[in-house]
């Protein structure tokens, strides 16, 4: 990911601009720490240096922000920051609607509106809405059940 991924302008200016980056070894033990046991693996972290999004493998730019993306809505989403994990999982739909992370997005955004209003209105939303663009995805079929709702 060095020669195409993190040198692409845009990853670099949204990594700058809302993240803290730190790039480690993999036989050093803070890679030991994280269970890290291939590279590159990406692991975004809250504030608090908790765990809540992990990739393993080669992103190319285009898959790499929409990976971040989805994990700084899931560090929102257990945090209970319900708002703000929406809004992330609403700015890589809009800007990213064919990457691999969007059907986990939408999923979470139904999920998301539905604790945060108690409406169950968006789960099934988030299930058509899987169902009619991502059939084959392992999220339409968690959010099978909504379909009853």
């Amino acid at each position: 990911m060095g020669a195409v991924t993190y040198p692409d302008e845009k990853v670099t200016d949204f990594v700058m601009q809302r993240m803290v980056p730190l790039q480690v070894q993999a036989d050093k033990p803070l890679a030991d720490e994280f269970k890290v046991k291939w590279t590159p693996t990406i692991v975004v972290l809250d504030y608090y240096g908790k765990e809540h999004h992990r990739t393993v493998g080669f992103f190319p730019p285009e898959e790499f922000i929409p990976s971040l993306l989805l994990g700084m809505g899931k560090a929102g989403f257990d945090a209970d920051r319900f708002d703000d994990a929406i809004q992330l999982f609403d700015k890589l739909l809009a800007e990213y609607p064919k990457s691999g992370a969007a059907p986990e997005a939408i999923y979470l955004r139904g999920v998301s509106c539905y604790k945060s209003t108690h409406d169950a209105g968006p789960l099934k939303e988030a299930y058509e809405k899987l169902k009619a663009e991502y059939p084959q995805s392992e999220w339409t079929m968690r959010a099978q059940p909504y379909s009853l709702l």
